[in-house]
């Protein structure tokens, strides 16, 4: 069984940070607790639909290495070799987490990793939830839906719901991919996703951002309402990243942002 092993290098400007391998952790997560990582994409390299200015895997310009993606079958068996291990040595464990070098969905066998990862959940650890980190873009496929459908936590991105704000931020690759768009695909899910949003603000080549904006909180405050989550994770930056001059938001003014939110009904977890 692999180790746990995390490659940092630094490039001017940018912070990247890859996990080098498949299967990582437990770690602690500010969200989830104790949290087993699965990495649907490359160990040496990143593959993602999005950009993010504040990705801490970095940007997508530094390609998708050479190791590929790993296969349905590595990941069952790597995944299985550390339950196992796990389970032996008594160690806790809250959550099993699809996270990594980029989006987990954009694997092409991801709805049998799933199948198998909730197989071997109910084999070693059947208290823990599964947890999937992603970035909604593949949402108009069939087979992504059933597999999100079967998890714990269904973690979906909005980052904003006004489109130009959202594409700032998160860069998507389609240039069709829309913040409306992604508002009625979340809504299909309803309480059966929760909906991740980072709230920041700073500037990048020059253009200023900040999705805290009056004018973004009562655009994200309809999008929630109309969308019903089970509930809404707002978090901000915890870490450095790639675009450097973004700027964190205080944990009081979360506060106040999600009060704004609760008071249309809507459950907020507030990290930062």
């Amino acid at each position: 069984m692999r180790s746990q092993v995390v490659h940092v290098f630094i490039e001017i400007g940018m912070q990247t940070v890859l996990f080098t391998s498949t299967i990582f952790g437990p770690i602690h997560s500010r969200r989830l607790g104790s949290s087993l990582g699965v990495n649907l994409m490359p160990r040496d390299g990143k593959v993602c639909s999005f950009d993010c200015l504040y990705c801490e895997a970095g940007f997508n310009a530094q390609g998708p290495g050479k190791s590929g993606l790993p296969s349905r079958s590595e990941v069952r068996e790597l995944l299985e070799a550390k339950l196992s291990d796990m389970k032996a040595k008594d160690e806790p464990l809250d959550v099993i987490t699809f996270s990594g070098n980029g989006e987990p969905t954009l694997h092409p066998e991801f709805e049998g990793v799933i199948d198998d990862v909730i197989e071997l959940r109910d084999k070693y650890f059947p208290q823990v939830r599964i947890s999937v980190l992603s970035n909604a873009t593949m949402l108009h496929s069939d087979s992504v839906k059933r597999a999100l459908r079967r998890v714990d936590n269904n973690i979906l991105k909005l980052d904003s719901a006004l489109t130009p704000t959202m594409r700032a931020i998160d860069r998507p690759g389609s240039p069709s991919f829309s913040s409306e768009r992604v508002i009625a695909q979340l809504e299909e899910f309803g309480s059966d996703c929760i909906v991740q949003t980072m709230m920041l603000r700073g500037s990048h080549n020059g253009v200023e951002i900040d999705n805290t904006l009056p004018e973004e909180v009562e655009a994200l405050a309809a999008a929630y309402r109309r969308i019903r989550p089970r509930e809404v994770m707002l978090y901000s930056i915890d870490r450095k990243t790639p675009e450097e001059h973004l700027r964190k938001v205080s944990r009081d003014e979360l506060e106040a942002i999600a009060e704004r939110f609760r008071r249309d009904g809507i459950t907020v977890q507030v990290t930062g």
